[in-house]
């Protein structure tokens, strides 16, 4: 008489035994390409505008503009203004935009987005000329205006990538007994980060380049070359302010990539 064996018992797979590329963030071919081309094309044109500067003859007006060190305080003041701003735009935006989505705020929500599409066609000189008018000049003041030019992309993203989140999994959170609370910062929060960060990388671009126009309030920034130079009609001036200001833009851009790719919750 044959012996009979026990049924083999089926192995399951613990969440540690997940292949790695099941757990790891998504890198496509196009992102890869996005986060290595700019800093090369940034580095290719800084040191081509490096080369000229150090070759060029220039008169004693364009060579005072141009010198080293009036070159990196300008970057130094255009990038506070830009980082400065954008940390504001951010810690403002973000909670405005979670509250619009809850209860009895979502009402308010398409008032809110409206008022901040009016202030963002606005013209951005008209903005900060008025904000000069009542607050005199100075950083502070460009500051108020980079941020409520800046402001609209990640309220709006906020809300649109909240309020993209699939309800069945908020269900689900809410039959785990989840609060309200852990449901927003566990599950509909990490997974609606990928449109705030998309919105916070527009916002960087649009207070870097508006931020060339904080010179004209006495805040400092890049756009003093270019203004000297369209005063002066010196065209080397002009064309070094535009080149350097489009290159920290794109930098910034960059980086803004770099930070929505890491904060990317795995698996998406």
């Amino acid at each position: 008489m044959a012996e009979s064996r026990p049924a083999p018992v089926p192995v399951v797979e613990s969440d540690d035994d997940v292949a790695p590329e099941q757990s790891a963030r998504v890198i496509t071919r196009e992102m890869v390409i996005m986060l290595v081309v700019p800093p090369v094309l940034v580095a290719a044109v800084f040191g081509a505008f490096v080369w000229w500067r150090q070759t060029a003859e220039l008169d004693s007006v364009e060579a005072q503009q141009l010198r080293w060190g009036v070159i990196r305080s300008l970057m130094w003041e255009h990038v506070q203004l830009t980082l400065v701003s954008a940390a504001i735009v951010v810690l403002v935006a973000v909670p405005l935009g979670i509250m619009l989505t809850r209860g009895r705020f979502r009402a308010a929500a398409p008032v809110v987005v409206g008022i901040a599409n009016a202030g963002q066609a606005a013209p951005s000189v008209g903005l900060i000329v008025l904000l000069f008018l009542w607050l005199d000049g100075g950083f502070w003041t460009a500051i108020y205006a980079l941020s409520l030019y800046g402001i609209l992309p990640v309220l709006r993203n906020t809300i649109v990538g909240i309020q993209g989140v699939d309800p069945t999994l908020v269900e689900a959170g809410r039959g785990l007994g989840m609060t309200g609370a852990m449901t927003l910062f566990r599950i509909e929060v990490p997974l609606a980060i990928p449109v705030i960060m998309a919105g916070v990388r527009t916002s960087l671009v649009l207070i870097a380049g508006t931020a060339s126009l904080a010179c004209f309030i006495d805040a400092g920034g890049l756009g003093e070359i270019l203004q000297t130079g369209i005063s002066l009609f010196r065209f080397s001036l002009m064309v070094t302010g535009a080149v350097l200001i489009a290159l920290l833009a794109l930098l910034i851009e960059w980086l803004g990539r770099v930070l929505e790719l890491a904060t990317r919750p795995k698996g998406i």
